[in-house]
């Protein structure tokens, strides 16, 4: 399938705003306002004008449901907006709901780097009262990095991000993701693997139990993770009614795997390796002038 050629984009951005639960430290976190609704190179190469003087803004709402809390095995419901701005005759680059939120400094057909953040949700002793007592809270993290994607072909998308936790943990993170993109009339199925690591600093803050807590709470052992990975995949479907409105539904699983999978947190009654996500969500486009 060949590529479609477009001229050479000019940066665009995305702005996410939402509770805290936006693309989880394991990629299903999330929480990251997504876009599975991709225009595709179509088999006969085409050519598109850009118009610097009209943007297309989407704006869309989403709802999924994910872990309370990394390891959790109680989900939660988390909503939020999200907005994409791009150029008249820009092709809508495909996401997925565990992209971090992310702003392109190059752009181009097969390739795309820039910075990128991703939130990851708290741990509070509110959170389950009977088996977290005793425990420090783990406070929600904000992780600023960098991401890259390229497209070994026009159908297959692969994805790296690199990040470092400023708040609430202060580990160094990364996630490695490939995406099989099938286009089908107004459908657009994707899947693919996620891979999800993070240093000793990350799986001591969500996955640790110090003498002091174990002592507190009396059903755990101390526990001393050195390492975090998991690996897991995620799918989804997009349902492109129109140029105004388009439908997403997605789901995902990730298995918490290593040391810490073998966390006392992620077992039950505790929690669970066993990480799943669900979501839906629609986009409305419309056109406007650009302000500048």
């Amino acid at each position: 399938m060949a590529m479609t050629p477009v001229p050479t984009r000019t940066p665009r951005f995305r702005a996410v705003l939402g509770a805290g639960t936006l693309l989880a430290a394991f990629g299903t976190t999330a929480l990251q306002a997504a876009d599975l609704g991709a225009d595709l190179a179509r088999p006969t190469p085409t050519f598109a004008m850009v118009d610097p003087n009209t943007w297309i803004v989407t704006l869309s709402g989403s709802i999924q449901a994910v872990p309370r809390y990394p390891g959790a095995s109680d989900y939660t419901a988390v909503g939020y907006p999200s907005i994409d701005i791009r150029r008249v005759g820009e092709p809508r680059r495909f996401s997925t709901p565990d992209d971090g939120f992310s702003f392109s400094l190059f752009d181009s057909e097969s390739f795309r780097i820039g910075p990128t953040a991703r939130f990851v949700p708290g741990r509070y002793y509110g959170d389950d009262r009977r088996h977290l007592y005793g425990f420090r809270d783990a406070r929600f993290a904000v992780e600023p990095g960098v991401f890259a994607e390229f497209y070994p072909v026009s159908f297959i998308r692969t994805r790296v991000e690199a990040r470092q936790g400023v708040y609430g943990h202060h580990g160094t993170v990364g996630s490695v993701a490939a995406d099989y993109l099938i286009p089908a009339d107004k459908l657009l199925f994707s899947i693919g693997p996620r891979f999800n690591i993070g240093d000793a600093s990350y799986a001591r803050k969500y996955f640790g139990v110090s003498p002091i807590e174990a002592a507190l709470n009396g059903r755990v052992t101390p526990y001393d993770p050195r390492s975090f990975y998991s690996a897991g995949v995620l799918g989804g479907v997009t349902y492109t009614q129109s140029e105004t409105w388009a439908y997403t539904a997605y789901a995902g699983y990730t298995r918490i795997l290593g040391a810490s999978g073998d966390s006392p947190l992620v077992r039950r009654p505790f929690g669970n390796p066993n990480q799943y996500q669900f979501g839906l969500r629609i986009d409305y486009a419309f056109r406007m002038p650009a302000p500048f």
